[in-house]
């Protein structure tokens, strides 16, 4: 079958042809593409060490920690008697380790990397470290150079040549042509004339005993061990070596030796930082005995959930914001809330624009991060903007922060990182206590951000006295019952093991859902798409009649959730509908709601609840039934591809 995409900068005019495509011709939809985008949103990964160890071990050890954040190409350049060795090549990291095997490089200070491509297609040329002509200058780059076709065409009227179809070439031979005896000077010149985001590792053959990095708009840390040093793009990749961590914001430049770090502003100007103490271990980013991360972190939802919930919801006493203090007249005073975020997360606004309406009365808008941006929307003081994410680096929800701050704003963030970017710069910030989130596709994260959603909507509620008391303890009682009924719904798996072997080789799959169970479908076919590859879309079921329903033939997949108890009868009108057509239909819904059955193939039940909470556990059997499918179609889980785990790039 063939499958046509709708991609346009404006969402409503993909919507409208999508619409009218569907209903005209059967299974198409229509690829409008408005404007280019100055580059992809990929996600590399970086590892550097300085010490008195072999670098190669420490570099491949930390290159694999970072292979949950998607790659398609490694390498690795490494200082051995004043010159650099570099080795790299397409494809997973284990073919570099065999490289490295067979030809091992021996010395005390490297850089690695882990390459999503973004500019120039995978392959060993274009793979990372990049180095200027004479091999005394190598780098490692995250992030987008988007002046670099300028700079590329500047440099080579100077001489210069390339290799590679990246942008990132362009860092080494443009720190080579402001060399001039002081490595760090020729760092700080050479990113005062880039324009996008980078994070770097340098490293030099005529300064052979450190590495220079500095990073702006993407992510990078600094491990501090005891006579070693690392940098890192994510604080997996030290946690074998230390705990000890500094937390870079942009603009900073560090320079280490294996005796010490010296960190930098612009200016040249020393500063001096905290060290950040991580208190979770490697094991935590461990499999722990399960086949994949996605399942070990889908198991470890109901621990989440209390964790998140844990100092914050006790009953009988008021609702704990962390920090975070908002008054009843700071609550009046907002006219509207925008909630924005990409992906997952944003699903997890949808949630919450609900719930934070439905208790505290106030307006939400929910909005996708990417498009948020470029509408120019109308905020003032009068405005919140609540930005979620659960790497606290996604480059769009960033640059929404900043646009905010910047019009009077104040931002609450939710995010799942300590230290990161968002958290840094947000007013304020609620963390998600998911713990180290390895597999690409969200899913602790995401049941995280629904508690803080509830959290969040429970305190305004309460500020602002929109809900009686009696009902806010009923939600706080019901919110502590979650992470044992979460658990109960995780004992539930043989319906959906047999579903995924006995549907896993169909081509397109559709969700429904009403009120918030339209929130959770969203998320449910977002995760069949990630990790499966199956065309799925998720539909509110009152839309049936408006143009999908023209794609439900004999034999196509329906799975439909119903838990808001007030909707149910309209729900099963249609599944009714969709069944007529010949649809095979599998239903999510509470214990006891067994009449279901009388109108679907097959039903999962979960743990009777609140209906304004069921989002938190009805999402747990879709989490599932794409994990059973992926595995069933032998996809690899953890990283499916072209995605990666967080889009630092815009």
């Amino acid at each position: 079958m063939l499958k046509i995409f709708i991609l346009g900068k404006n969402i409503y005019e993909p919507l409208y042809f999508q619409r009218n495509f569907k209903e005209r011709f059967k299974g198409f939809i229509c690829c409008v593409k408005k404007q280019n985008r100055k580059g992809d949103k990929k996600m590399c990964g970086i590892v550097g060490f300085v010490g008195k160890k072999d670098a190669s071990p420490i570099l491949v050890e930390g290159l694999s920690k970072l292979e949950y954040r998607g790659y398609d190409s490694a390498g690795v350049a490494i200082l051995k008697d004043n010159s650099i060795e570099v080795l790299k090549c397409k494809g997973r990291l284990k073919n570099l380790e065999e490289k490295l095997e067979e030809s091992p490089i021996k010395g005390n200070i490297g850089i690695g990397h882990t390459r999503w491509a973004t500019h120039g297609e995978p392959s060993d040329v274009n793979s990372h470290p990049h180095s200027n002509k004479n091999e005394s200058i190598s780098v490692v780059h995250n992030g987008i150079i988007e002046n670099y076709l300028n700079i590329k065409e500047w440099l080579m009227s100077k001489g210069y040549e390339f290799l590679s179809e990246t942008d990132t070439e362009v860092i080494p031979n443009l720190v080579d042509y402001y060399y001039n005896g002081d490595i760090l000077d020729a760092v700080m010149k050479a990113t005062a004339k880039m324009e996008g985001s980078y994070a770097l590792g340098v490293i030099c053959t005529k300064e052979p005993d450190r590495i220079i990095a500095v990073r702006k708009d993407s992510p990078l840390i600094i491990g501090v061990g005891k006579g070693e040093y690392f940098i890192a793009s994510d604080i997996p990749a030290v946690l074998n070596h230390t705990r000890e961590v500094y937390l870079l914001n942009d603009k900073e430049f560090v320079v280490l030796t294996d005796e010490g770090v010296e960190i930098f502003d612009e200016n040249k100007e020393k500063i001096e930082k905290e060290i950040f103490h991580v208190t979770w271990n490697a094991d935590a980013a461990e499999k722990g005995g399960y086949e994949d991360f996605m399942l070990k972190e889908i198991h470890e939802q109901p621990r989440a959930i209390r964790d998140t919930m844990a100092s914050r919801i006790i009953k009988g006493k008021p609702i704990v914001l962390d920090k975070i203090k908002l008054t009843k007249e700071d609550l009046k005073n907002y006219n509207k809330i925008y909630i924005v975020a990409c992906g997952t997360a944003y699903h997890a606004g949808v949630v919450g624009k609900t719930v934070i309406e439905r208790l505290a009365r106030i307006p939400v808008e929910v909005d996708i991060a990417s498009e948020f941006r470029y509408r120019d929307p109308i905020m003032d003081k009068n405005t919140l903007v609540m930005i979620i994410s659960q790497s606290g680096e996604t480059a769009d929800s960033l640059a929404v922060l900043r646009e905010s701050k910047k019009k009077g704003c104040r931002v609450i963030a939710v995010t799942n990182v300590v230290g990161s970017s968002v958290s840094r710069e947000a007013d304020d910030v609620l963390y998600t206590l998911a713990g180290p989130e390895i597999a690409v596709a969200s899913t602790k994260a995401y049941v995280t951000q629904l508690v803080a959603m509830y959290i969040i909507a429970l305190y305004f509620a309460e500020v602002k006295e929109t809900t009686s008391k009696e009902e806010i303890e009923s939600i706080k009682e019901e919110l502590l019952n979650l992470p044992e009924k979460a658990e109960k719904v995780l004992e539930n798996k043989e319906i959906l093991q047999k579903f995924a072997a006995q549907n896993y080789m169909h081509k397109d799959m559709f969700y429904l859902g009403r009120g918030l169970d339209y929130a959770v479908s969203m998320e449910g076919s977002l995760k069949l798409k990630e990790i499966t590859y199956i065309h799925s879309e998720a539909y509110a079921g009152g839309e049936l009649k408006h143009g999908p329903i023209a794609l439900i033939e004999k034999g196509t997949v329906v799975i439909s959730t119903i838990t808001q108890m007030d909707l149910k009868d309209k729900m099963i009108s249609n599944i009714r509908e969709v069944v007529t057509r010949g649809a095979k239909t599998l239903a999510i819904t509470f214990e006891g709601n067994e009449e279901v059955e009388k109108s679907v193939d097959s039903a999962i039940y979960i743990p009777k609840t609140l209906d304004i909470l069921s989002p938190i556990l009805s999402v747990i059997p879709l989490q599932l039934i794409s994990y059973y499918v992926a595995k069933e179609k032998n996809c690899d889980v953890d990283k499916p591809r072209n995605l990666a785990k967080s889009v630092t790039v815009e």
